[in-house]
């Protein structure tokens, strides 16, 4: 068991677990490491809206105080928002320091998965996972978030992997790890500002229900994560080609400056940004609220069996 100290579930998260409540989480490097403050406490704000809009209780994950933290308060909201780039980004590795030198820290899928497993909380929903970065042949770089899966029994309803990835590595190391990646609505894996890439899902379920259902049955098994593929809305997406020119771009610049391991996909994702006129920045923004809706739906279904 996990001591009280290192774990703090605020009451409203508790008191939705009792009474049998949806709860979506929602996972906290987007406001920490994923845009500028006010911007990040204003999006932070609209998703747990768009969370609560869809008939569940929002609980942004984050570590706080030398606490993994499940549900923060308006105030805690805002002082993670503040603190920004300089908090931690916390992933599995890192949460034993974290949590004995009390940093403050967003925290990435893998640990957002681990902290809503430890508190009951099944459903997350989050922007992107992370996965096999190009060129991982030679860097072995691949995402905590990939093993996460394969031992954590969460579903997580994501646009894909991010674009800068390489999708196909991704895809065949979740398959390894006997991960279920399954389509919301598609038949093709979504690639964060594009709705589909030239990969198929396992499966594509219609419907909120069928996906609790699967994911009902998945954990009576005693298995792990699910994978939740949900493509970014079509008024949203950005062109292929126009994406691919960025990517090349800001990797051709980290190789550079010798930017590797988790500096990486932040600074990716701050030269896309800026390369496309902020245009990235709404995709993700309306993608990871297109996703809490999703996961809303689906947190709600499931406790309806």
């Amino acid at each position: 068991m996990i001591k009280e100290s290192f774990l703090k579930v605020d009451n409203k998260i508790t008191d939705a677990l009792k009474s049998g409540k949806a709860i979506v989480a929602l996972e906290s490097t987007i406001i920490t490491h994923g845009m500028p403050y006010p911007q990040n406490l204003e999006m932070a704000r609209e998703v747990e809206q768009v969370v609560r809009d869809n008939g569940a209780v929002p609980a942004t994950i984050a570590i706080m105080g030398g606490q993994m933290r499940a549900g923060l308060s308006e105030g805690d909201l805002e002082r993670l928002a503040k603190e920004g780039a300089s908090a931690a980004k916390a992933s599995r590795r890192d949460m034993a320091a974290i949590l004995a030198t009390k940093k403050m820290a967003g925290t990435t899928v893998a640990t957002t998965m681990q902290i809503c497993a430890l508190a009951g909380i099944k459903i997350f929903a989050t922007g992107g996972i992370g996965g096999v970065h190009r060129g991982a042949s030679e860097t072995f770089d691949i995402s905590a978030d990939l093993n996460e899966f394969s031992k954590t029994p969460v579903g997580v309803v994501c646009a894909g992997a991010k674009s800068i990835l390489d999708i196909a590595k991704t895809l065949e190391v979740l398959e390894t790890n006997g991960v279920p990646v399954i389509g919301y609505g598609t038949d093709f894996f979504p690639a964060f500002y594009l709705r589909k890439t030239g990969f198929l899902v396992d499966q594509n379920f219609e419907t909120p229900e069928q996906i609790a259902k699967m994911l009902d049955v998945q954990w009576q098994l005693k298995m792990g994560g699910v994978l939740i593929a949900n493509p970014i809305p079509v008024e949203n997406e950005m062109d292929k080609s126009e994406i691919d020119r960025y990517i090349s771009q800001a990797l051709s610049e980290a190789e550079k400056r010798n930017i590797t391991g988790k500096d990486i996909t932040p600074f990716l994702l701050k030269s896309i940004f800026e390369m496309s006129n902020g245009k990235s920045l709404k995709a993700n923004i309306a993608l990871v609220k297109n996703n809490a809706k999703v996961a809303a739906k689906i947190a709600l279904a499931m406790t309806k069996q």
